[in-house]
């Protein structure tokens, strides 16, 4: 019965996610999203309590696992500071390029100018990974790995703007990079690899001395 409790909450997820991304927020209504998934409202309603949270449901499904992988990371005393950050670049990208619903969805709440208190909930669930990346930067400065002279501010938005970039303007990286951004065996033989051979020389070229 709890299996099966599990499996109904990430089905209501995973249809939600979908109507996120092609309505956003405002435009997404329950009743749509139960439609969708074949429940009723009584149940979305037990299950997230409002529109809000789930919303924020989805995020905290998608971000938590992969906020585990990410302090593992950076708190693994064996590596170096370089180390840790490729292995960081390697886990963002493979995360980041398989979810384009998800990152749609959050770059449409996220760069609306009026804050609101759901872009705050949002916000400082992002920070949380930006914190980690920022804090592997900051300790290959202290070890003397890394350029001391180096904005770390801007590297942090050169490495999430790239993905934003690429995820959230398919038609235009599509033209740019020869080939269909959204197509999965393109995204698993051309894009990741491309994106992490880029943002690695980029960096190592700026940072590492």
């Amino acid at each position: 019965m709890e299996k099966e409790k599990i499996d109904k909450k990430d089905h209501i997820l995973d249809v939600a996610e979908k109507v996120f991304a092609e309505k956003g927020f405002d435009g997404a209504s329950t009743r749509l999203i139960s439609g969708e998934a074949g429940v009723n409202m009584a149940m979305l309603n037990y299950y997230f309590g409002s529109k809000e949270g789930l919303f924020l449901a989805i995020f905290e499904r998608r971000i938590a696992s992969f906020q585990k992988i990410l302090l593992g990371i950076g708190n693994d005393e064996e590596s170096s500071s370089w180390g840790k950050l490729e292995k960081y670049l390697d886990s963002y990208v493979d995360k980041v390029v398989n979810n384009n619903c998800f990152h749609v969805m959050l770059h449409r709440e996220i760069s609306k100018t009026k804050k609101t208190e759901l872009t705050d909930k949002i916000t400082n669930i992002i920070m949380q990974n930006v914190i980690v990346f920022r804090n592997i930067l900051t300790g290959g400065i202290k070890n003397g790995e890394f350029n001391n002279t180096c904005d770390i501010d801007m590297i942090v938005a050169t490495v999430f703007g790239t993905k934003n970039y690429v995820v959230n303007t398919p038609h235009i990286a599509s033209l740019l990079l020869g080939y269909d951004v959204q197509d999965m065996t393109a995204q698993e033989e051309l894009l990741k690899p491309r994106l992490k051979a880029y943002m690695k020389g980029l960096l190592k070229a700026y940072l590492v001395n």
